[in-house]
Order: C-alpha cells, then structure tokens, then sequence
C-alpha cells in the first residue's frame, strides 16, 4: 500500500467520523444539555492529548498575551461554540439537515476570509459560496416535516458551522508555531474551561443525564476528536494539502448515511439536492487546485519537482 494511498485512507476515515459527531449529538441532544456535554466531552478528551504529548514529546508551546487571548477566544468559538450550537439545533431539527450544513465548512471559511480578511476572491470562490447557499436554502424552505424539520434549528448548526470558520480564521492569527498535537490538546483544556461555567449554571431540571446521551458523549470525546484528530494527521502528513482539503466533502455524506442508517431518518428530495450543492461548492473549491498543482509539478525539471 503506498503511502499516498494510506493517506486517502485515514482521511477517508477521519472524516467519516467526522459524520459521526452529527448522530453522536442528536442522541446526546435528547438526554444532556449543551454546554454539560460540552464540558464532559473536553474533560474527557484533555487527558488524553496531554498523554499524546508525552507519548509523541511534543513540547509545550511558548506563548504571549496576544496568543493566549487569541487561543480563548478559538476555543469559545471552535470548541465551545461549535459543540453547543449542533447540540442545540440538533434538539430541534433532523441530523440529515445538520449533515447538509455542517458540509458548508470550507465554504463558510472562504466566506468569512473574504468579509473578515478581505481577501479578493475570484470567480470560482464565488460560485462555490452561491452553490453553498442553495444547498443551504434547499432545506430550509422545504416543505415542513413536524419535529423533524425546523429552521430555527438549522440556523443554530449553520451559526456552530460559522464559529468553526472563525476558529479556522483566528488561527491564522496566531503569532508563535503550535504544533497541532499541541494546539488540540489547548483546545480541549481551554474548551472544557469555557464551557465549565455556563454548565454549572445549567441545572439539573435543564439537564436530563442519561446513559444514552453520556455515552455518546463519551463517543464523541474518544473517536471523533481524539481518534479523529490522529487519523486526519497521519494522513495529512501523506498527502498535499489541497488533496487533503477534498476530503472533507465525505463528512456531509457520511452524516447523512448514518442519519439514515442508524437513526432510521429519511433522506428526500430536497436534501439530496442541498447536499449535492454543497458537496459541488466544495469539490469546485478544492479540485481545480490539486489539478493546477499537478501541472505546475509536471512542468518542473525533476530536481525540483
């Protein structure tokens, strides 16, 4: 198996699992409140990376003030803000919508750097951002479905969509060189912080606990973010990073297939057309570089190649 392969391979993998964290948060959305789970799934997961650090010997990153209010600020948006807002549109909508908008990601994240960083976008960004859209609107005008269809709950997952692009966008920012180990494990520490306060504010009449819900955050702390965060560098570290991009176009559909698998939830029309815009907007994105990228190494002489 080459190591190119192998990289598809954990990708694959870890944005597959990514999917899962949809399904993961319908189920704890009926027994545990948001920022609970929150602080369950960060406490659990701190420890963990800690021990990856010591494992890999990762070091400490050395930080100042500015980066320090900068990695809080990421983890109240990406950590923090993402989890409770899927948890809490979840409780309102279907986990098949959530898969459809959770696929706007890179999207949203060229949205937010054109509007936030004012970056010049071309044509093709422009009509990934549009095509993304009408994914987006597809579902939420659709005819309504009861309790499983709401569009007060699809604008709380497209706001947990839009606090990870500013997570994305706030690490940029970042002075000092973390390693991703390093940056994960801050996020965690940092997250499980933020969101402590808010959970002990949320009383135990708000916050029915089950095992049902526990467990999955449990889940969700183990697989996706630990097992995940592996699996997506292990294969990022195999591949370009244009190819690894593309890959998060399986989240979507992997959230949407679980939804029907596992929840037993329909997949109609209209979501089969909103995901089909997005996962369009995102190919679009991303294909034409990995192919520009081709070219450029063919047209080098094979020492620099």
């Amino acid at each position: 198996m080459s190591g190119k392969f192998q990289g598809y391979l954990f990708l694959s993998l870890a944005m597959i699992l990514v999917g899962s964290t949809v399904i993961a948060s319908k189920i704890i959305a009926v027994g545990l409140a948001p920022f609970s789970a929150t602080a369950l799934r960060f406490a659990v997961a701190f420890p963990l990376f800690l021990i990856l650090m010591w494992f890999t010997r990762t070091s400490w990153p050395k930080l100042g003030a500015r980066d320090w209010l900068l990695l809080i600020a990421q983890a109240g948006a990406g950590s923090v803000g993402y989890t409770t807002l899927l948890i809490a549109g979840l409780s309102l909508t279907s986990a098949t919508d959530a898969g459809v908008v959770i696929g706007t990601l890179p999207v949203v994240s060229a949205a937010i750097a054109i509007l936030v960083l004012g970056e010049r976008p071309d044509r093709r960004v422009l009509a990934a951002i549009a095509l993304a859209a009408v994914g987006v609107l597809t579902i939420v005008f659709k005819p309504g479905e009861g309790d499983t269809h709401s569009p007060l709950g699809i604008a709380l997952i497209f706001g947990a969509v839009v606090c990870e692009g500013l997570f994305i966008l706030l690490n940029k920012r970042l002075k000092a060189e973390i390693s991703p180990l390093a940056l994960s494990m801050l996020m965690a520490g940092l997250g499980f912080a933020v969101a402590l306060v808010p959970a002990l504010v949320e009383s135990p009449s708000t916050a029915q606990f089950d095992s049902g819900a526990i467990a999955a955050v449990l889940y969700y702390a183990l697989i996706p973010t630990v097992a995940g965060f592996v699996l997506w560098y292990a294969g990022a570290a195999r591949v370009t990073g244009t190819e690894a991009s593309v890959f998060t176009a399986l989240a979507p559909v992997s959230a949407v297939a679980f939804a029907f698998l596992l929840l037993g939830e329909p997949v109609g029309a209209y979501q089969l057309l909103g995901i089909g815009c997005v996962l369009a907007a995102v190919l679009g994105l991303t294909v034409p570089q990995i192919l520009a990228g081709r070219r450029t190494a063919r047209a080098l002489p094979a020492g620099e190649a």
